[in-house]
């Protein structure tokens, strides 16, 4: 109860209360810009928290990441465009040593791979190239210089902010400068009440709990994310719904679990990134870069000697989600206005707004250049429709991956050690039934083919 009581001191300042409130609102706005969403405003956002006090920095970010969701429901619903248990885990963290955060870290690298279906090849050489980017620098045990080929500037690595702001907000501003502008209609919107549109939300209750589940669920595996949740949430609703025939043709049934799984996946994603330090994805994978900024290493430290901490970063969640539901009643007719901004002055603005990011990080244009170098990286990825977080998620676990494995193996003298403890053993086994699970969907994908080749 005193844990419970701090950390609603912590969260009653007027700093953070700001911070909610635009982050909130903010991040609805973002998220309802087609094309621009959560991961550009949150990598423009991030340099500037690093000046701001933890608690701030991280609740403006969390606002972004948790209200994105509701704000890219707007645009997909409307023009079909797309916008884009805590103290249960306080009790497990202290059981995760070196070996089972490495193996986690594996697992996460892994699952980020086989999740991108028919794009598992790039997506594996991506997340090689962010654990080879982290390797980029001083050696941290004997400090002596890796891949730095006797340029002074790249003893300092490459920053994965500066990745960050190159690959999602210069790489979009490039691909907003290059499109047309599009005059997007707006269609009419029936004005109904909030205590209908409640009854409406009673009546799929069921299907919005099961889909709120595997968003929970899909939320704490590393690597998974909300688009596993979503097509989970989708394929259940439409096999067990009355008319599975409307799905796609706007039945509101299909609408509400996307969205219900969409939105459960941010608080279920800060678990592993609060308990083990591990992200699911690229956006917890920047929000850890303002814990390491701070100083503030996640893991069993952290909710032993800051649980309140911890607290109030779930109570600043569950606050949001509240202050985004007033807020859309009442300004979802104005807000359909931001979608008619057009899109190269929306890339301008990105564009401005990130390489002044960049500058403000180290006052360095070295950083400006290697940000522009990853902006027409991802300029590139995206018009070839490649996936830009195995990077980012490369880059962070791997870091994590290295530096464990290194602790881990002082106790370890035979390769089956590694796995003894039973935590580290259940991983493994995750880790070697993903790549099975992957193998036997290449297989199976290619059988057809080779029948048909054998037919003719």
């Amino acid at each position: 109860m005193e844990t419970l009581l701090s950390s609603f001191e912590l969260i009653a300042r007027w700093d953070v209360v700001i911070a909610l409130l635009i982050g909130s609102i903010g991040g609805v706005m973002v998220g309802a810009m087609p094309g621009v969403g959560a991961a550009v405003a949150i990598a423009i956002v991030l340099p500037v928290t690093f000046s701001l006090d933890p608690l701030v920095g991280l609740t403006a970010l969390l606002g972004i990441y948790g209200s994105s969701a509701y704000g890219s429901a707007i645009p997909a619903i409307l023009i079909n465009t797309p916008g884009t248990p805590v103290s249960a885990l306080a009790k497990v963290a202290p059981l995760f040593g070196a070996r089972e955060i490495f193996l986690a870290a594996v697992l996460g690298i892994t699952l980020v791979v086989v999740t991108h279906r028919g794009q598992v090849l790039p997506a594996a050489i991506l997340a090689c190239l962010g654990i080879f980017l982290q390797t980029i620098g001083i050696e941290p045990s004997a400090y002596t210089q890796r891949f730095t080929f006797g340029q002074p500037w790249l003893q300092s690595g490459v920053d994965l902010i500066v990745v960050v702001l190159g690959l999602f907000a210069i790489g979009q501003a490039l691909i907003l400068l290059m499109d047309k502008d599009k005059a997007n209609e707006l269609p009419q919107m029936e004005k109904i009440g909030f205590l209908d549109q409640m009854r409406e939300m009673w009546l799929f209750r069921r299907v919005v709990s099961v889909a709120s589940g595997f968003g929970v669920l899909c939320g704490m595996i590393p690597g998974v994310g909300e688009f596993m949740a979503q097509f989970l949430s989708y394929a259940y609703a439409q096999r067990t719904s009355k008319t599975p025939e409307l799905f796609g043709k706007g039945n509101p049934e299909g609408v509400v679990v996307s969205e219900a799984a969409n939105n459960a996946v941010p608080p279920a994603a800060m678990i592993p990134l609060l308990a083990l330090g591990i992200p699911g994805e690229e956006l917890t994978a920047m929000m850890l870069a303002v814990f390491y900024v701070h100083n503030v290493i996640p893991g069993p430290t952290l909710f032993a000697e800051h649980l309140d901490f911890i607290y109030a970063l779930y109570i600043c969640l569950f606050i949001l989600n509240i202050l985004v539901v007033i807020f859309l009643f009442y300004a979802s007719r104005p807000l359909m206005l931001v979608m008619k901004i057009p899109n190269r002055f929306l890339g301008m603005v990105i564009l401005t707004f990130s390489l002044i990011g960049v500058y403000t990080l180290r006052n360095s244009l070295t950083d400006i250049a290697i940000a522009s170098a990853f902006g027409f990286f991802g300029f590139i990825l995206k018009r070839l429709d490649l996936p830009t977080s195995p990077i980012i998620l490369g880059i962070v676990l791997g870091k994590l991956m290295e530096d464990r494995l290194r602790t881990a193996m002082a106790r370890v003298r035979e390769p089956l050690d590694f796995i003894e403890r039973p935590i580290a053993f259940v991983l493994f086994c995750m880790i070697i039934l993903a790549v099975c699970a992957q193998i036997w969907t290449v297989v199976k994908d290619r059988r057809p083919k080779s029948k048909v080749a054998a037919n003719d």
